[in-house]
């Protein structure tokens, strides 16, 4: 069934200090023709922006896809990205993020970051500064404070005014299964039922509201390529959990050989199936980014119908291609799209994706 992919009217999101810079990009082509662009999940325009503004003056990929995961954060984009969103059901907001480097195929990441606003920025600390992938919880807010970072809240009036309602609300929803008292008629603490096998019951709990990521993919005048990602996670995860956005080959992926891609949507489900990794082999089979991620996408089918996700996909020559699960996209606008020398018309995205 094909799906109606929107693209926003990127003419109209650009403001005419970004478009004087795009106007100065026309010899960033490289020798192999290849224009630079940044692509990222979701209706963000002021994150693209801000990574295209690097990318004019010749900035690198990976410095573009940090400042604009770090603007959505600093914007709090849905109250899904960045401090004071997504409260855990204990109220707190933690924080996930993945920054990973096509060249030199390294990765800084932090997951269940707590009391540090700067995620993105983090997860790049851990990619320049240390032999390490991966730092959680509170080890890696000890780690951000080591490398300069301000400890702070990270609650918001309205992270806490959800947080309440909830509560008020016998926490619901919630994401427990097999325990006691009942998870559907109140709140916890819960303990295990014995002898409960867990089932996929296909119920679904998660949807555009509760949920979002920026997944940022972007190529320099050099041809280099990154991306990056940053999330709040879930609105009433179990506290502790992590879903895919801070994983790598989960929640991003890229090869500088082959391409890269970027994921959203239902973060327990995707990461068990590795999607972004698997899109970039695809691709390095030979399918085209658009069937990669078609394709990528049925293996999340067979098993979970309902599911909601998409992917973004994009080969080292800067081809792209947009797939949603279950009309993910027609929820908002999405797929940002921004390459030298021109900005991408609606009609023209139509052209490029499926």
């Amino acid at each position: 069934m094909a799906i109606m992919l929107w693209l926003c009217l990127c003419l109209a999101a650009i403001t005419d200090e970004a478009m004087a810079s795009m106007a100065a990009t026309t010899e960033c082509v490289d020798s192999r023709g290849i224009m630079p662009l940044v692509i990222n999940t979701w209706n963000f325009s002021n994150a693209t922006q801000n990574a295209w503004k690097q990318l004019s003056i010749g900035g690198s990929a990976l410095d573009a896809v940090e400042i604009g995961c770090s603007t959505c954060e600093r914007e709090q984009c849905d109250h899904t990205v960045g401090w004071g969103g997504s409260p855990d059901e204990n109220g707190e907001t933690t924080l996930d993020a993945l920054i990973m480097d096509g060249p030199t195929h390294k990765c800084g990441a932090v997951a269940g970051l707590r009391r540090v606003k700067d995620a993105i920025s983090v997860a790049r600390r851990v990619l320049d500064n240390t032999q390490h992938s991966l730092l959680v919880g509170d080890l890696a807010t000890n780690f951000a404070i080591q490398m300069g970072f301000k400890e702070e809240s990270l609650t918001s009036e309205w992270s806490l005014k959800t947080h309440n309602d909830w509560k008020a609300s016998k926490c619901q929803p919630n994401y427990w299964q097999n325990v006691v008292p009942d998870p559907k008629d109140g709140c916890g603490p819960y303990k295990p039922v014995k002898g409960h096998v867990p089932q996929n019951t296909g119920q679904n709990l998660v949807n555009y509201e509760n949920h979002d990521t920026i997944g940022m993919v972007a190529i320099d005048r050099n041809g280099s390529l990154a991306v990056g990602t940053s999330t709040n996670g879930l609105r009433h995860k179990i506290a502790g959990r992590v879903g895919d956005s801070p994983i790598p080959g989960a929640g991003g992926y890229v090869d500088q050989d082959v391409g890269a891609a970027a994921a959203t949507g239902d973060g327990d489900i995707m990461l068990r199936y590795l999607l972004s990794y698997q899109a970039v082999e695809y691709m390095r089979q030979g399918m085209a980014p658009k069937q990669a991620g078609e394709e990528t996408l049925k293996r999340v089918l067979k098993k979970y119908p309902s599911a909601m996700g998409a992917i973004v996909v994009v080969d080292k020559n800067g081809k792209y291609g947009l797939k949603s699960l279950n009309n993910y996209f027609y929820i908002k606008l999405m797929g940002i799209v921004l390459q030298a020398p021109r900005v991408l018309t609606l009609s023209e995205a139509f052209h490029t994706v499926w």
